[in-house]
């Protein structure tokens, strides 16, 4: 099968799902908690991640689902083709603000990633990328990030990072935010790499996110030239959670070497 007949399939469920979400706002909401009272999941997450897996197996039976939600079956490997699927990435956003949330999709053959989306639903804008070919936004061409440095950076941080904490030295933080141009939080990790590889943010960083957060990301990062790593600087590994930080090539060594210091 030709990825280019995966990628209109892909975004033509994309737009559908989308189109699904937008309407369940004329209806309640069902919200749950799952690992704490601030990580919620609502019945449209479920039900639109149930969309994706019918639709896929519908498409062809042997593709794999990699779902936040786990509707789909196990998946211990990256062998053959899996779709890495979060159907609301930014569940807080879309529950309190009903804005600022994104569905993120990465495939993957063999290991290798090759098609990579993020949909903001509500703006209806999609980024994407083929493996080799380019990234886009919309219709429009994504360039390769320009340099940039540090004191001309806007780095996607969550404030919480500058406090004491066990994951990084937060003083190496506070001595970056005091000099780069700004700092923003989004409440989604599609969408701020949505921004980094568009080149409205220069950076962002997380101290732990899941395949599914960063899947379709990854795959259109590598099309302008972004580099996307854990924080020790190796490959993020898409069948478990990591630290992420997702740069400009010109910034990222300089943010782990000195900034963005983990505790090992």
């Amino acid at each position: 099968m030709s990825l280019q007949r995966i990628d209109e399939f892909a975004k033509s469920i994309i737009f559908e799902a989308g189109k699904r979400i937008r309407n369940a706002f004329s209806y309640n909401l069902v919200i749950e908690t799952k690992s704490n009272a601030n990580d919620l999941v609502t019945n449209i997450d479920r039900e639109t991640e149930l969309f994706f897996i019918e639709k896929i197996k519908t498409f062809d039976p042997t593709h794999k689902i990699l779902g936040e939600e786990g509707m789909g079956e196990k998946v211990e490997s990256l062998d053959g083709i899996v779709w890495i699927i979060d159907p609301i990435d930014g569940t807080m956003n879309f529950v309190k603000q009903h804005r600022h949330f994104m569905i993120s999709i990465g495939i993957f053959i063999n290991g290798i990633g090759k098609l990579g989306y993020i949909f903001d639903v509500m703006r209806e804008d999609l980024f994407y990328a083929v493996a080799g070919e380019g990234a886009w936004y919309n219709d429009s061409p994504l360039r390769k990030l320009q340099p940039v440095s540090i004191e001309e950076s806007v780095i996607g941080i969550n404030a919480s990072w500058v406090a004491p904490n066990r994951h990084i030295h937060h003083e190496k933080v506070i001595e970056l935010i005091r000099k780069v141009r700004g700092t923003r939080s989004y409440g989604s990790a599609a969408m701020e790499i949505a921004f980094v590889v568009s080149g409205k943010l220069d950076a962002y960083v997380s101290m732990r996110l899941s395949p599914w957060d960063i899947a379709g990301g990854t795959i259109i990062a590598k099309e302008v030239g972004a580099i996307a790593t854990n924080l020790h600087g190796e490959d993020f590994d898409f069948l478990n959670q990591d630290t992420f930080i997702i740069a400009n090539p010109s910034i990222h060594k300089e943010l782990l070497d000195k900034y963005i210091v983990p505790y090992r």
